[in-house]
C-alpha cells in the first residue's frame, strides 16, 4: 500500500469520523428540542433524551458536557430555525402577516413540540445559566430583527418597538391559550390575540 494511498484513507476514515459525530449532536439537538417543548427541560432527563436520539446514555458526553451545555445549544438552534422559518416566508408584511396567522393558530396551541420555543419553554429559560439566557437573548434579537425588516424595509430601526410589542403578544397569547382548561375560552385568546396582532401591525384581518 503506497503512502499516498494510505493518507487518503486516513483522512477519509477521519472526515467520516468528523462528520458522523456532527450529525449525531445535530440529533441530539434536534430530537432534545421536540422534548423539551413537549415536557419541558425539568422534566426531561439525560436518559430519555438520548432514547430519543437512538444513542445509550454513555454517548452524552462525547458531545455535551452538561445538560445546561445541551440546553444551551437547543435553545440556539431553535430560536435559529424560527428566525430562518420567518425569512422564508412571503416576501415583506404579507409574509409577516402569514406568520401571525400560523403562530396564532389552534394547531401551533395543540402541537407545542413542534412550535415556537419561546411559548414551550420561557419561564423556564429564565431560570436557566447565564450561558442559555446569552443563547437566547441573541437568538430572540434575531427574530425581532427579521420581523422589524418585514415591517420597515427602509429603516427596521423604526419597527422595533411595534416588532418587540409584536413578539410578545404572540408568545403570551400562546401561553395562555395553552394554559386554560375551557377549549372554548382558549379559542377566544387566539382569536382576540390574533385580532391585537394584526392591530398592532396596521393590518386588517383576512376574510
Amino acid at each position: 500500500m503506497s503512502v499516498r494511498f494510505t493518507w487518503f484513507v486516513e483522512e477519509l476514515v477521519a472526515r467520516y469520523g468528523t462528520e458522523h459525530k456532527e450529525e449525531t449532536r445535530r440529533r441530539i439537538i434536534e430530537t432534545a428540542g421536540r422534548r423539551f417543548k413537549q415536557d419541558g427541560i425539568d422534566g426531561s432527563g439525560v436518559a430519555t433524551l438520548m432514547k430519543d436520539a437512538g444513542l445509550t446514555n454513555g454517548a452524552f458526553y462525547a458531545h455535551f458536557g452538561s445538560k445546561e451545555d445541551l440546553v444551551a445549544a437547543v435553545v440556539a438552534a431553535e430560536l435559529h430555525t424560527q428566525a430562518e422559518n420567518i425569512a422564508a416566508a412571503a416576501p415583506g408584511r404579507t409574509g409577516l402577516v402569514d406568520v401571525v396567522y400560523e403562530y396564532l393558530s389552534p394547531q401551533h396551541r395543540d402541537n407545542p413540540n413542534v412550535g415556537c420555543p419561546s411559548a414551550a419553554l420561557l419561564d423556564e429559560v429564565g431560570r436557566c445559566a447565564e450561558g442559555t439566557k446569552r443563547a437566547y437573548t441573541d437568538g430572540a434579537e434575531a427574530i425581532i430583527q427579521e420581523m422589524a425588516t418585514r415591517l420597515a424595509p427602509e429603516d427596521p430601526r423604526s419597527a422595533r418597538a411595534t416588532t418587540i410589542g409584536l413578539y410578545t403578544m404572540l408568545v403570551g397569547t400562546m401561553q395562555l391559550a395553552r394554559a386554560v382548561a375551557d377549549r372554548e375560552l382558549s379559542d377566544e385568546i387566539l382569536a382576540q390575540g390574533l385580532r391585537n396582532a394584526l392591530a398592532l401591525m396596521g393590518e386588517q384581518p383576512r376574510g
